[in-house]
């Protein structure tokens, strides 16, 4: 497959043809884009503060990925070599347009410079009006830990120090973008019955006469001739694909992550720490939680509210090593603390020691929409539990039967 792929792929080719010719590749290799699915009001819903964090952060990853390599010419005192050049002229001007500059100047030339601050002009800013819109309410960026991993690695590809690498990154963000932002216009146009025209972001990019997503690719492309040395076409179409498969596996994340579940509720992550920050984590929970209250000698103490999840559905991002861990009675439950701060972010419980309880109180309040919360007799642990098993055994029984 690669070998006759990398035989058809010429370097003297212009630009817009090689553009074509990769788009249509990528096409033909991974089939419609994820985006392009149907998709409910909800899952739209959840799925934007995603979107958007990556909109926000992309244009400072690009601007800032040659940072490494211009510190390494410093380091060794050399010149820079031209591949580094190329690429940072081309990812300064990425990040110049998307934040508004571009488009500022072309309309009123050097006159209207000072109106680049107006920062409502940056395309993710366009991007949370559209959303906002579309919505009835204001969203902000939420970066998952999904969308944290895909950024990195986003950026370690861009900031590489091979630059064929560096240029199979950039041309793979810019042609995938261009699928991205066109499959998901439509998704969203379906799943809202709006114009096309109403989402300004959108028609930016992708749409009209003359979209700019268009200049993107094939000025990125345009890299290919310059950095990619004869006989490395085979290379740089493995890099490529891989760079693609990046941002493609990103949205088809973020599908799984907002897809309804059996009970009709869709899971988002949800951001939480220790009071100091010294502990982070995620866990996938709906936006409307069910939590317990429990009354027992250390939870009234500690008023900690439950979130019950199984152990799949927690992520320890960082600062495990600062988890201290207490255990009394019986010496099921795992009760774990920050060590410095000594807040209790989750646990193992003893009703369920393969799981986690989560403190709802550690959250990131701005990704929960309603708690509902139940008592739970912690005082009498044993009735209170085995009343709560008969009842959860009756209601299956009841759906059952239903």
């Amino acid at each position: 497959m690669r070998s006759s792929r990398a035989s058809q792929f010429a370097l003297d080719q212009p630009s817009q043809i090689v553009c074509e010719y990769l788009t249509e590749q990528a096409r033909a290799l991974f089939g419609p884009h994820p985006l392009a699915a149907e998709l409910s009001k909800d899952q739209l819903a959840n799925l934007l503060p995603e979107y958007l964090a990556m909109s926000q952060a992309f244009p400072y990853l690009q601007a800032g990925s040659q940072k490494h390599l211009i510190f390494d010419a410093m380091h060794h005192n050399r010149d820079l070599p031209r591949d580094i050049e190329l690429t940072s002229v081309v990812g300064n001007f990425i990040c110049w347009d998307e934040t508004g500059g571009y488009g500022r100047v072309l309309q009123g030339g050097k006159a209207a410079l000072p109106d680049i601050l107006a920062t409502e002009n940056f395309h993710s800013n366009l991007l949370r009006q559209d959303a906002s819109r579309l919505l009835g309410r204001a969203i902000q960026p939420h970066y998952s830990a999904t969308t944290k991993r895909y950024l990195h690695s986003l950026f370690a590809g861009l900031s590489s120090k091979d630059p064929v690498m560096r240029c199979a990154y950039m041309v793979a963000f810019e042609l995938h973008a261009a699928e991205m932002i066109r499959s998901l216009w439509t998704t969203l146009v379906k799943a809202f019955d709006v114009r096309f025209d109403d989402l300004v972001y959108f028609r930016s990019h992708v749409g009209g006469e003359d979209p700019a997503e268009k200049y993107h690719g094939e000025m990125t492309t345009r890299l290919i001739r310059e950095l990619v040395p004869a006989g490395s076409n085979g290379r740089f179409l493995d890099e490529f694909d891989r760079a693609y498969r990046l941002s493609l596996q990103w949205c088809r994340d973020l599908l799984r992550i907002v897809s309804l579940e059996g009970d009709g509720r869709a899971e988002i992550e949800h951001q939480g720490r220790c009071h100091c920050g010294a502990v982070k984590f995620s866990v996938r929970a709906p936006r409307q939680l069910s939590a317990v209250r429990c009354n027992c000698s250390i939870c009234q103490m500690s008023g900690f509210l439950h979130l019950l999840v199984p152990g799949d559905k927690l992520s320890i991002e960082s600062g495990e090593q600062c988890l201290t861990s207490y255990q009394f009675n019986k010496n099921i439950a795992r009760h774990t603390f920050c060590r410095n701060c000594g807040v209790k972010p989750f646990y193992r419980p003893r009703s369920n020691p393969s799981g986690f309880s989560v403190n709802v109180g550690c959250l990131d309040r701005r990704t929960i929409d309603s708690i509902r919360i139940d008592d739970f007799d912690g005082e009498h642990w044993e009735q209170a539990f085995r009343s709560m098993r008969e009842d959860t055994k009756a209601s299956l029984e009841a759906q059952t039967l239903e």
